[in-house]
């Protein structure tokens, strides 16, 4: 495997940040999951958005362009000869000292990519669906650490994992600090209860690329779509519930906390939403090799 890292293109074993980078040390840093598809990166110009966006918030300056960080995910996987694969795009602070201040991080930010081939996120539980618990951990307020802000401190998310690994939850539905649905550990949420799709409002959640991708299919398929805070009793009381995320793609849940939902089978909207993103992954996106 190629990895790139601060400009150069290395071998997997030689790909190696300092032990003072303040992204080992203390989570500061952003990055982006991507997904390539028949040769194609799904919505890679979104990811890139997302990824200065993020930086910006945390300000945090990328010495590379747009144009240029786009070339490097595509050139990474040109290196390893993918055309379906997941793509890790990282970058930190940089190396630093032992205190937190960023000024401390004169060397500048630290980039690197990884890219390797990857099957699904759930397995086969795509088609038997997969059973979530609620957790007692909450989603990291919005003023506090932004979820729309994609950092490397993902405690917060690996807490609420760990809980549901020990409750035997295939997935961990997170509420917010009010008390209302807010995402999975790592995937965006939805409830479909009489046709229409209602899925948490992105202040208490990540700005999903695939979640916008959901919501532009559900609109083209002519199902309705609703933004709104949820709670204990829509999860429990819907038709289908599913979750979406880059890795996770679309995925039905079918178990919540011991109750069974809908039917207790995947439903019909999750699979024709699926199907449609698997239309979308397949034909578009920004080609590798040209």
């Amino acid at each position: 495997m190629v990895i790139y890292l601060d400009g150069e293109f290395v071998p997997d074993e030689e790909a190696k940040v300092s032990v003072f980078d303040h992204g080992l040390l203390y989570g500061d840093g952003v990055f982006e999951g991507i997904r390539a598809y028949n040769g194609r990166v799904f919505r890679l110009q979104d990811h890139i958005g997302r990824l200065y966006d993020s930086a910006k918030v945390i300000d945090l300056a990328i010495p590379l362009s747009k144009e240029e960080m786009t070339e490097v995910v595509l050139e990474t996987l040109r290196r390893n000869n993918l055309r379906d694969a997941y793509i890790r795009l990282v970058v930190t602070r940089g190396k630093g000292d032992l205190g937190i201040d960023p000024q401390k991080c004169q060397a500048g930010p630290t980039i690197f990519t990884i890219a390797q081939e990857v099957g699904g996120m759930y397995g086969d539980l795509y088609e038997k669906g997969l059973k979530a618990v609620s957790v007692s951990i909450r989603r990291n307020p919005a003023e506090a650490l932004p979820p729309n802000v994609k950092s490397l401190n993902y405690l917060n998310n690996i807490l609420a994992k760990i809980e549901a690994n020990y409750k035997g939850g295939d997935e961990a539905i997170i509420f917010d600090t009010n008390g209302y649905v807010a995402e999975g550990s790592g995937d965006n949420i939805y409830v479909v209860k009489n046709g229409t799709i209602i899925t948490p409002p992105t202040l208490n959640n990540l700005r999903g690329i695939t979640r916008m991708a959901l919501l532009e299919a559900a609109r083209e398929l002519g199902i309705p779509t609703e933004e709104r805070n949820m709670g204990y009793f829509d999860l429990y009381t819907a038709d289908e519930v599913l979750v979406t995320g880059t890795m996770a793609e679309v995925a039905p849940v079918v178990w919540i906390d011991g109750r069974e939902i809908g039917t207790g089978k995947p439903g019909p909207i999750a699979a024709q939403l699926g199907a449609a993103i698997k239309t979308k992954t397949a034909t578009e996106g920004t080609e590798i090799y040209k």
